[in-house]
């Protein structure tokens, strides 16, 4: 398992546009490749993925974790760019059409070790990758009570991390068991979280690539 973040409030890579928002591609041996949110502005958008040598053109999918603007703001100039690819949303989320779009209102399996929380609390759907150890859980925002997110998650299997934005989370014993965590994006508590968890940490940024 492959994931490049391209899009997030830092970067990795001194090269890349750092803004508001957050996207990720997912990339999985054997499944289609995903692209987990679309950032806030199309422009630095597609920039990046330029510098990091992603075609656009070539993702296979697209997955929406929620609605709001620096998750869903890169989508159309994305779109102009990709003829082709299928779109995962949650319900609340509306305004694409003449494509091939797929709300997920419960969890469900979208592929061989890959599947959705559905939406969670009206607001919010995550992804999960199931891996050799264990599932990794791509978050948006964590609108949800991470504890939602986790139980609903856990379904699938044993969680092995978490990446993506934790908002104001700070419950901080529900990672105990959890081996990698990359808070990103909008998380408030990054730097408390990288005080209890330091062998567990992984700093993120536009740029960052993680292998798992």
């Amino acid at each position: 398992m492959k994931i490049t973040i391209i899009y997030d409030n830092t970067v990795f890579r001194k090269d890349l546009q750092a803004d508001w928002g957050f996207s990720a591609l997912v990339e999985v041996e054997n499944v289609p490749s995903i692209l987990f949110d679309t950032g806030g502005n199309g422009k630095i958008l597609l920039s990046n993925m330029e510098k990091l040598g992603i075609d656009p053109s070539s993702i296979d999918e697209v997955f929406i974790s929620h609605a709001h603007f620096d998750h869903t703001g890169g989508l159309t100039d994305f779109l102009a760019k990709n003829k082709r690819a299928k779109i995962y949303v949650p319900p609340s989320f509306h305004g694409v059409t003449g494509r091939d779009v797929i709300p997920i209102p419960q969890p469900a399996k979208i592929h061989e070790n890959i599947f959705s929380t559905g939406q969670l609390e009206g607001i919010e759907q995550s992804l999960g990758v199931k891996t050799d150890k264990g599932i990794v859980i791509i978050v948006g925002c964590s609108h949800p009570y991470m504890g939602t997110i986790l139980d609903t998650a856990r379904q699938f299997g044993k969680i092995y991390g978490i990446i993506g934005g934790l908002h104001g989370f700070s419950d901080y014993e529900l990672f105990w068991d959890l081996e990698l965590l990359c808070p990103v994006h909008c998380t408030q508590h990054i730097a408390e979280l990288k005080r209890l968890y330091p062998e567990k940490y992984i700093t993120g940024g536009a740029g960052k690539v993680i292998e798992i």
